[in-house]
């Protein structure tokens, strides 16, 4: 489908993917400074609320942003009429959240609302070029719905996440944290979830080189997020259990039936050994449904004092962020590859970019984090909150080490074949676009 045409600029997507690995480091850092507020952490300003929002901005959102605008041309067919746009949306982001992030942290109301309207900002942008892809796509009509979803729920998060931020110091909501309840259910579930799962429509059959799954799962998964979504954020708002609680329900089984799609090209592909990402991936499959479950049971306040904040590290730390990490060791170099190729000559595999180790300490080092920290959570110790931090930022350290390391084997590809500099702001067609 000529999809190595629609290769953006290198430093465009790999400047998104290497600000979320630095932003992965961050994460945990910040983790360990907030340690001592973060088991009985309710809402409001502080240092969790900025851990929070350096994983939510810094690497989930620097992550979407990035897989959207590289992934869905090469997808959908559809070229950007512009690349304007997509800088615009990266220098508004970056500097907005790196003033949102101080805002936060120390509570000071005008970094907070001054950060936070420069990333609707780049939001808004990132959402017209978006839209404006979708709009033209004739193709994958499944993956476009959710990715459609995704949009409608970043521009609902985004106003409220601009009222939160000028109820702290107005006082105008109703209820505070009904409505900030609200905020997460559309960022982790309606932006990132719905996203996720459309790309992984995409993703995973490419990776694994099988057909997209046969059968109802997608559309099946894919209208019952939505009704998970929709249903979630109205319990939130008017804060009732039994709706919050059907919305996990809803969302459970949307998440059997896409896993079990996902399961499917796993098991048709001809690509049998996929590497350490997708344990992480599956992984990450298994932590859905079981946050699903967190979720409804916190709900009836099932799971005690510290629930809602268990709850909250499983869905951001547990699914989102393994989930990430998994597809993020696959998309780097796959697309490093595609922009290393060379007329004649095949894309550059896995194991001659970058060495294994890296991913192995990441990989060993986020288990314990997430076990850590989890159980410092669930028995409200800060020292076992600290040691997963510790283990966290190693593990964010290994994967930064990694990105890094794929880069300077672009770059020196590009010197030994060109005998020059590496073409950073230029793409090259290839061959063939399957490392």
């Amino acid at each position: 489908m000529g999809a190595q045409m629609r290769l953006l600029p290198p430093t465009l997507p790999f400047r998104f993917f290497g600000a979320a690995a630095v932003m992965h480091v961050a994460v945990w850092l910040a983790g360990f400074w907030a340690a001592e507020g973060i088991p009985a952490f309710s809402g409001g300003p502080g240092p969790v609320l900025a851990v929070i929002h350096i994983l939510t901005l810094g690497v989930f959102g620097m992550t979407a942003m990035g897989a959207a605008f590289q992934l869905l041309p090469v997808a959908t067919g559809v070229a950007h009429r512009s690349l304007v746009p997509v800088r615009l949306a990266w220098w508004l982001y970056l500097s907005g959240a790196v003033v949102l992030f101080y805002g936060f942290a120390t509570s000071i109301h005008a970094a907070m609302l001054i950060g936070g309207i420069v990333v609707a900002a780049g939001f808004m942008v990132f959402l017209a070029v978006v839209a404006s892809l979708l709009r033209r796509a004739r193709t994958l009509p499944l993956q476009v719905r959710f990715a459609w979803v995704g949009l409608v729920s970043l521009l609902l998060l985004v106003v409220l996440g601009l009222a939160l931020i000028e109820d702290l110091a107005r006082g105008f909501l109703p209820d505070h944290q009904f409505v900030g309840l609200a905020h997460l259910i559309l960022a982790a579930f309606g932006f990132m979830g719905m996203l996720t799962m459309g790309f992984s429509y995409i993703l995973v059959p490419m990776f694994a080189l099988s057909a997209n799954p046969p059968g109802p799962e997608g559309s099946v998964s894919f209208f019952l997020a939505l009704g998970a979504v929709a249903v979630g954020v109205a319990g939130a708002l008017v804060g009732s259990a039994p709706l919050l609680g059907g919305a996990a329900l809803l969302g459970a089984v949307a998440s059997a039936a896409y896993i079990r799609a996902m399961l499917w090209s796993l098991r048709n592909g001809m690509r049998k050994n996929l590497g350490l990402s997708f344990v992480l991936i599956k992984a990450a499959w298994l932590m859905l449904p079981v946050c699903l479950v967190m979720g409804g049971a916190a709900a009836f306040g099932m799971l005690g004092e510290h629930g809602p904040v268990l709850f909250t590290f499983m869905l951001l730390f547990g699914w989102l962020l393994t989930f990430l990490m998994g597809i993020l060791q696959r998309i780097i170099p796959f697309l490093a590859a595609m922009n290393m190729s060379k007329k004649g000559k095949k894309p550059p595999r896995l194991s001659e970019l970058a060495e294994a180790a890296p991913l192995k300490i990441h990989a060993f080092c986020h288990a314990l984090a997430l076990i850590a920290v989890g159980s410092g959570i669930a028995f409200d110790s800060s020292n076992l909150i600290r040691g997963g931090a510790v283990a966290g930022v190693v593990g964010a350290l290994a994967f930064l080490w990694f990105t890094v390391t794929v880069l300077r084997s672009y770059r020196d590809y590009h010197k030994e074949s060109d005998g020059g500099s590496a073409p950073l702001n230029s793409a090259t067609p290839v061959s063939n676009p399957n490392p």
